[in-house]
């Protein structure tokens, strides 16, 4: 089966934005689709690409009765795993809207500021933070929010420009009433 959007979950998060995804270690995952997440696969791997031969749950003629499915986005609403899953209505929404395609860019967008999060702000302990961050934050506002960081923090060393980072990106959160903590 050809996959398209390798990097956009079967369920719908997007692994571009996960902190397996955004590391060096021999743990990296490659996405929910690259060939070693299909060898050990998760319930809805072998469901939809394995049994059905689709790329998205809801693709999925049976989706709006799927227990299963039902299940992962009731779950999304009120905790996270070791991925933020607070947006995920949000972007099946918008993906219904505008299509897999125009989330693939917006996502590539996020990932962009987040590998910049990462690379220039990171002290070796906000990987998780800086990703939930690039899922959660509007664009704007995290492009802004590392543009303020860099001019605020230029000459610092990296923990406290990671300091200056955080407490843009938390004022920004408060101020729009979004978590920048995992839900458990």
């Amino acid at each position: 089966m050809h996959i398209e959007y390798p990097d956009i979950g079967i369920c719908g998060l997007s692994c571009r934005l996960c902190p397996t995804y955004n590391t060096e270690a021999e743990s990296r995952c490659s996405g929910c689709k690259s060939s070693s997440r299909m060898a050990v696969g998760c319930p809805f791997i072998t469901c939809a690409v394995k049994r059905k031969g689709i790329e998205f749950c809801w693709e999925c003629e049976e989706s709006a009765t799927c227990e299963k499915w039902k299940k992962h986005r009731d779950a999304g609403r009120e905790r996270d795993s070791f991925k933020c899953y607070q947006t995920l209505e949000k972007d099946l929404s918008f993906i219904s809207r505008h299509g897999a395609s125009e989330f693939q860019k917006i996502q590539e967008q996020r990932e962009s500021v987040l590998r910049e999060m990462l690379r220039d702000f990171n002290e070796g302990r906000s990987k998780s933070y800086y990703c939930i961050a690039a899922t959660v934050l509007e664009l704007e506002d995290l492009e802004g929010a590392l543009s303020r960081a860099r001019e605020e923090s230029g000459g610092l060393d990296v923990r406290a420009k990671s300091k200056a980072l955080h407490r843009i990106l938390d004022e920004i959160a408060a101020r729009k009433q979004y978590r920048l903590t995992l839900r458990r």
